[in-house]
């Protein structure tokens, strides 16, 4: 993010709203399987994406994309998996993947291939915030066309209600 760009907090009732918001969109497609979090951001919002729906079958996986948290912290090679079983069996599942925030779009795009890979019957994906500042422009596609639900759109780094003191 260029220096000149601040990072911006959000805040419950934001979430909440955006939560709300993608559960609709979510529920006129029909409710997923099984949800899965990826860790650690994403697991919040797929808590509260379940409560919504009513699902029970929420379920975790961790790819990590940076090396650290914080601002603008360094990114890894690419993403990078731990514990695939946590994802569970997801053969012949309709699958709901659920991150905080996507920058490049890297993770959300590695774990959706993990998903398929594992047999899932239909993979979808919801991003509470795409930070476009990030989103790379040349030769990929948009975040419309690579994700299945956004919440907001945001010209810089997000810090989310579960991040701050």
């Amino acid at each position: 993010m260029p220096a000149d760009q601040r990072a911006t907090a959000m805040c419950w009732d934001e979430v909440t709203a955006l939560t709300g918001r993608i559960a609709a969109e979510v529920s006129a497609d029909g409710v997923p399987e099984i949800l899965i979090g990826i860790l650690r951001g994403g697991m919040i919002p797929a808590v509260m994406l379940a409560h919504i729906l009513g699902s029970r079958q929420v379920r975790a996986i961790e790819v990590t994309h940076t090396k650290a948290d914080g601002v603008n912290a360094a990114k890894t090679g690419g993403p990078l998996l731990r514990n695939l079983a946590s994802a569970g069996d997801v053969s012949g599942r309709d699958v709901l993947i659920t991150d905080d925030v996507a920058g490049t779009g890297m993770t959300v795009a590695y774990t959706a291939d993990l998903v398929r890979q594992l047999g899932a019957a239909r993979v979808r994906t919801a991003i509470w915030v795409v930070n476009e500042a990030n989103w790379p422009t040349a030769g990929r596609c948009t975040p419309d066309q690579a994700l299945t639900y956004i919440g907001a759109r945001n010209q810089g780094w997000v810090i989310f209600p579960w991040e701050q003191p």
